[in-house]
């Protein structure tokens, strides 16, 4: 699905139906985030055009939408990469060589910060705090799972782990 296009199928009108109802009908803004996960569960990211129809459908600015998509690093804002890792590069990370094993992950999968490997396996990206500064360097994975003491050892058999288990899906699908 391209980013200049995004149709509310009837099924995630009603997923979303199912969230807003959570909410006085009055405050049916409150379900924008939960909207914004179904959409990404779906397309893999959240478009501009995708936030727009959550605009139109939760009866709020697209801008109001657009503010919450870009304060909360879970939601992406473009096709990422099967893993998705963020390395909180926060001060207290920062004094615990949380930029370190940023720019190692970089380093080993050949990629900028931010950047996606040319096999669509992993995006790297910084991340701020992680709410686990005494364990850096942290790093959360796909928005789940939480990494701590990330040296480069463990940062190479994490993606030794992450590459094993995609071939396995591969091989399985095929």
């Amino acid at each position: 699905m391209s980013t200049e296009e995004y149709i509310l199928s009837e099924a995630t009108a009603a997923r979303f139906a199912r969230e807003v109802a959570k909410y006085p009908a009055d405050q049916k803004v409150s379900a924008v985030m939960a909207c914004l996960s179904i959409v990404q569960d779906e397309i893999g990211f959240v478009s501009r055009a995708s936030e727009d129809a959550i605009a139109a459908y939760l009866a709020m600015p697209p801008i109001a939408v657009y503010e919450v998509t870009t304060f909360y690093n879970m939601y992406n804002q473009r096709k990422l990469g099967q893993f998705k890792l963020n390395v909180c590069t926060n001060l207290p990370c920062q004094l615990r060589d949380g930029q370190k094993a940023l720019n190692h992950l970089c380093e080993k999968l050949g990629v900028e910060e931010g950047g996606t490997t040319a096999d669509g396996l992993f995006t790297v990206q910084k991340s701020e705090c992680l709410g686990a500064c005494a364990d850096s360097p942290v790093m959360l994975v796909n928005d789940r799972q939480m990494c701590s003491f990330m040296s480069n050892a463990r940062l190479d058999e994490l993606v030794d782990v992450l590459k094993a288990h995609a071939a396995a899906q591969s091989a399985v699908k095929n």
